[in-house]
């Protein structure tokens, strides 16, 4: 019966975000709480920046309701799967609802960087505690197994990269939930073949909730009072879901369904996390502070090729999902791992230094 379940919390996600957003959006314009344009932004109008309030508790809600009908109507094994993940479900919760409380906070009247990244490394604290944390490395660089000592810090630092990758690439409209879109289902999947039901729930209820809030952030008119942001309170969830679905994928205990899960759990995050690591680096090449905001993300580089927003989006979002397939394609045949990551930066190098070029080639026109 967990086969009909999934696809309902999909849709019941789907719903719930569909009633949800529209009250959102009336209350915004009601009390005037809009992300006003300046001169960093890319957009020209007021615009509600709250839809990621509706993220943790439809969520929340579909998932519970969810689990509840498993273990009430669903064969016992798979009802024992279920309470064999509760600590680490609750725990992951907490990390949750904590950057959820923030996220609340920054949106509203604004948080400093330190009050985020403290919370970050809490949420961080509460997925080590789950005893879920990165203790191989299956050959890459020639690394395998990692002792707590090791592999617990590189746990906590994995997580606080990606919350803060998902949080400044969410810079066009539609990118930050696309490339998490694509992120989700790929990881939903795994997890079906794993077995993870109740993670797999958790990747496809929020797949269903991003896939209302995308047309609302994307194809909603300002006009009609029908266009939202996630803001940070949506995006440090996401990021939080995405790093911890991860990191159960990569947990899953030997055989795995299909080959080496590090592919898996790397392509689904390689685009965000690469970009913002570049982007810090240039920062401090060139003795920035690497929270201080810029234009250097691969989206503003876009832009300033001449690509309109949705275009740029959609073309980050196409190359996300080809990375996806090509390097999970790649490891079933065996790939060594410290060459395909190697392979993944070559050419993400190559494709930002097509776009620098294309942008030379402009402003040298102008």
């Amino acid at each position: 019966m967990y086969c009909v379940f999934i696809p309902l919390a999909f849709l019941m996600a789907v719903c719930l975000a569909r009633m949800i957003l529209p009250q959102i959006l009336r209350a915004a314009f009601m009390k005037r709480l809009f992300d006003i344009p300046d001169e960093r932004k890319l957009h020209t109008s007021a615009i509600p920046r709250l839809g990621g309030f509706s993220f943790v508790p439809i969520i929340l809600f579909t998932l519970a309701f969810i689990c509840a009908l498993v273990c009430r109507y669903d064969a016992e094994p798979v009802r024992q799967r279920i309470l064999s993940v509760f600590p680490e479900t609750m725990l992951f919760i907490c990390g949750l609802v904590v950057l959820y409380l923030v996220g609340i906070l920054d949106d509203m009247v604004g948080a400093r960087y330190r009050v985020k990244f403290s919370a970050q490394i809490v949420a961080a604290i509460c997925i080590a505690l789950s005893g879920i944390w990165i203790d191989n490395l299956y050959g890459l660089f020639g690394i395998y197994a990692l002792p707590p000592l090791a592999g617990i810090p590189l746990t906590m630092f994995v997580v606080v990269l990606v919350i803060n990758a998902i949080n400044l690439i969410d810079g066009i409209d539609g990118l930050a939930s696309g490339l998490s879109g694509v992120s989700l289902f790929v990881l939903g999947v795994v997890l079906i073949m794993q077995q993870s039901w109740v993670f797999a729930l958790l990747a496809f209820t929020t797949l269903g909730m991003l896939f209302t809030f995308f047309f609302y952030n994307v194809f909603g008119s300002t006009d009609r009072q029908r266009k939202i942001f996630m803001g940070d309170t949506g995006s440090l969830v996401l990021g939080y879901i995405q790093i911890f679905l991860a990191i159960q994928v990569l947990a899953f205990p030997s055989p795995q369904p299909f080959g080496n899960m590090f592919p898996v759990a790397f392509a689904t995050l390689f685009l965000p996390v690469f970009d913002v690591f570049k982007v810090m680096v240039v920062r401090l090449a060139h003795k920035k502070h690497i929270f201080l905001a810029d234009r250097n993300h691969i989206h503003h580089k876009l832009l300033r090729t001449g690509l309109s927003a949705n275009r740029s989006m959609v073309l980050l979002v196409f190359c996300h999902a080809m990375f996806c397939v090509v390097d999970i394609w790649l490891s079933l045949y065996g790939i060594d791992l410290t060459i395909l990551v190697l392979v993944n930066i070559v050419v993400w190098l190559i494709l930002n230094t097509g776009v620098d070029y294309v942008i030379h080639l402009r402003e040298k026109k102008v």
